[in-house]
């Protein structure tokens, strides 16, 4: 169990990384994850203080975003949805898989998320065209197209695996809204804020039910999160998110390599 000079240590770590992610519209479950192993020691318990601290800086960010209309409600309530119920069952089925196992599946995610960052995210215009599996959507003056084709499978698998090993899924949900729905990158950043919220929520609530929060640490976690969304939100909105693309693509990749050798290490220890 982690002592004082550890949790002191750990929440400016929390607020720094609450403020960047915001600004890209990601939950940081990578990061907070990586640290909370450090200290906890425990996968499981990782997992389900990540998705809670993930969850106070989502909302931290939403109430900065929601002032400057930078929210698409109607994708944020459809693609929330989804994502959050199969995050649900991904914090539930996470009990029944070793710690090991999720280290791994941890470590492959932060390997595709870094890769998706890396890729050029380019505004598009938006056909609005009605066709079958495509829906078309308004928020203020912006009209963006869903396909569904594209769209319903990844919200599924996002919101089933972030729930499973602790983070919210945004690295693919900023990519999704942008490439797939013609959303502009900070309205997707916005948006990405509320659906972090919920997945992260229902991943957390599958995990406590499993007994494997920690409140004594995740507490002061959040407070510490909620202050970095929310200065991190206020950044975003004058900030473009592309110029951090490329440094978190980096930063994720190293995350993913450090996870995978503490995985190895523990496979042979």
């Amino acid at each position: 169990m982690p002592v004082l000079s550890e949790l002191l240590i750990a929440l400016p770590v929390v607020f720094l990384i609450a403020v960047l992610m915001t600004m890209a519209g990601r939950g940081g479950g990578n990061f907070y994850v990586l640290v909370l192993v450090v200290v906890l020691g425990s996968m499981h318990q990782a997992a389900a203080t990540g998705q809670f601290i993930m969850f106070a800086t989502a909302i931290g960010g939403v109430l900065i975003f929601r002032k400057h209309k930078a929210i698409a409600w109607p994708m944020a309530l459809m693609i929330g949805l989804t994502t959050s119920l199969m995050a649900l069952v991904g914090g539930l089925i996470a009990a029944k898989f070793a710690g090991i196992t999720l280290k791994y599946v941890f470590s492959g995610m932060l390997a595709i998320a870094g890769g998706l960052m890396l890729l050029p995210v380019r505004e598009r215009a938006v056909d609005v065209k009605r066709r079958f599996g495509y829906l078309i959507m308004k928020a203020g003056d912006t009209k963006y197209s869903i396909n569904l084709y594209v769209a319903l499978p990844v919200m599924l698998a996002t919101g089933f695996a972030a729930g499973m090993v602790g983070v919210s899924g945004g690295s693919f949900l900023v990519p999704l809204m942008v490439l797939a729905c013609g959303l502009p990158m900070r309205l997707a950043v916005g948006t990405a804020s509320t659906m972090v919220a919920a997945t992260a929520l229902m991943g957390f609530v599958g995990h406590a039910i499993n007994g494997e929060f920690a409140p004594e640490f995740g507490l002061p976690l959040a407070v510490a999160a909620i202050l970095g969304g929310m200065v991190g939100g206020k950044f975003a909105v004058k900030t473009r998110p592309a110029i951090l693309k490329k440094i978190f693509a980096f930063t994720t990749l190293a995350a993913a390599g450090f996870m995978l050798v503490n995985a190895l290490v523990s496979t042979h220890s």
